[in-house]
């Protein structure tokens, strides 16, 4: 089919529900992407995140046909290998202590809320159920992560929310106190605000609510669906924040592309979530469990390293563009945003630059970037030429 062809049928058959730029894609290799017809686009969002290991990754590739060939999908109610050996490594590789296998970002958050509040309920008895966002993060599309969500304009719509949300400002332990309560149970935050504008958050700021956290026996949750997985240079940021949360989600690059999400819980939460608590269908899918180790054979610490340079150099030479719809860039490894200046508009610039060939993302009035964890020099070279040639 050709590219208007798709576009027709997507238009006719799946729901509007995505803002989605006029391109069809067909295939890649490494981290360039192309249409039916053969145009060329460089990737710099891996699909939002996701495809960490690029397109076309033959080893990747390899385990998802062998594994499919084998068993493509069980039950929960029955054991596999894939799953269990990728919940090891994960726990080994963070001192955790054990993982729940999901499907998607909101489906682990939402786990992250009902593991806080059953912790507090088992420990407390009812009444201890509040949990504290900060504002202008992002935690998911269901009813109740979009209530987690720290952004006004999320809380439209689907009325009524799920209660027990407050929220308080990032970096503001003065804030967090004027949210707190007898009632909170747990804290929520991403390390770096993804789309809120690709912001870190402050390690002072970390250390000091974790030790908080600790204090009041406020469960410190941190939903690294956007940053874990080798996107800001390290296996999972809090590895980089000197602190070690009650329990984390993770999504997006942990399977490098199949539909995979979950949560790593500490020793406190090991056994909360008991048989009956919680479940899904299609987690610890073994077709996506196999897919996930080829992911974590590649992020070695040489590996993640190069991510990390990767990272500075992308932000060193778009400073050094000084283009004048750009000001200073912020984030962690290969999660970057750029600030948006000169009366610019973040959408007319990612439409800009998707017609010369690069694709991008936007992130609350700035841009975003999320290149695939292996994109290489040249690709980064062309993407940044693209940058200037479209922009200048």
């Amino acid at each position: 089919m050709t590219s208007q062809e798709i576009q027709s049928l997507t238009n006719q058959y799946i729901m509007n529900t995505y803002g989605r730029f006029p391109v069809t894609i067909d295939h890649g290799e490494g981290a360039t992407l192309y249409t039916p017809e053969g145009t060329r686009y460089i990737d710099f969002t891996s699909g939002i995140g996701v495809s960490d290991l690029g397109y076309g990754c033959a080893p990747w590739a390899d385990a998802i046909a062998v594994q499919a060939k084998k068993v493509g999908h069980t039950s929960n109610l029955f054991y596999t290998e894939p799953p269990a050996r990728l919940a090891e490594i994960l726990c080994r590789r963070t001192g955790m202590s054990c993982v729940f296998f999901a499907n998607g970002g909101g489906e682990a958050n939402e786990g992250l809320i009902k593991l806080a509040r059953k912790y507090s309920f088992d420990k407390y008895g009812q009444g201890r159920a509040a949990v504290i966002t900060l504002n202008n993060s992002f935690h998911g599309r269901t009813i109740t992560t979009l209530k987690a969500t720290g952004q006004e304009v999320f809380h439209n719509y689907f009325f009524p929310f799920t209660e027990g949300f407050r929220y308080a400002n990032a970096n503001d332990l003065d804030s967090l106190e004027a949210a707190a309560g007898d009632d909170v149970c747990a804290v929520l935050v991403e390390l770096v605000q993804g789309e809120g504008g690709v912001l870190p958050l402050d390690p002072a700021y970390v250390r000091a609510l974790a030790k908080l956290c600790a204090e009041r026996d406020w469960l410190l949750l941190a939903d690294e669906v956007q940053t874990g997985v080798g996107r800001t240079g390290s296996l999972f940021a809090f590895q980089q924040y000197g602190v070690v949360p009650d329990a984390v989600s993770f999504a997006k690059g942990i399977a490098g592309g199949m539909p995979m999400s979950g949560i790593l819980a500490g020793e406190k939460c090991r056994d909360v979530l008991g048989p009956g608590t919680h479940a899904t269908t299609f987690g610890a899918n073994p077709v996506c469990a196999a897919a996930g180790l080829v992911v974590q054979e590649t992020l070695t610490e040489e590996f993640l390293a190069a991510v990390r340079e990767k990272g500075a150099y992308l932000r060193e030479r778009i400073e050094a563009l000084d283009l004048p719809c750009f000001g200073k860039t912020r984030g962690m490894g290969l999660m970057i945003g750029i600030e948006v200046r000169g009366g610019c508009s973040n959408k007319e610039i990612a439409n800009k630059l998707i017609e010369h060939g690069l694709l991008v993302l936007t992130a609350g009035p700035g841009m975003r970037l999320l290149p695939p964890l292996v994109i290489t020099k040249e690709e980064m070279d062309q993407g940044l030429a693209i940058m200037k040639a479209a922009l200048a």
